[in-house]
């Protein structure tokens, strides 16, 4: 994962590492160049960078059900709203 960039509005330094903790897991898909998911086949985008908020929202819809795909949603429902917070935070705040 590449350098951090400025620390996303408002989060706290605890809050990014607490972030980058969580998504330890994400890079196991998120962080592979070309990476394509086998179910349903597709290219598995990169989301370090994403704005804060497109990051919080996708979050959000999977832990609802209301955007799906099978992996995401269980990872989603996985997380407190703090979670989600920190995540969107820390990705934000990196420069893939």
């Amino acid at each position: 994962m590449a350098a951090a960039q400025e620390p996303a509005a408002g989060a706290s330094q605890e809050a990014l590492e607490e972030g980058r903790m969580l998504a330890y897991t994400c890079m196991g898909c998120h962080g592979i160049p070309e990476y394509r998911n086998a179910y349903p086949a597709y290219r598995v985008p990169k989301i370090g960078g994403q704005s804060q908020e497109y990051l919080t929202n996708a979050l959000t819809e999977y832990k609802r059900g209301t955007r799906q795909h099978p992996t995401m949603e269980a990872q989603a429902r996985s997380f407190s709203d703090e979670d989600i917070a920190n995540l969107a935070a820390f990705l934000s705040s990196v420069n893939e």
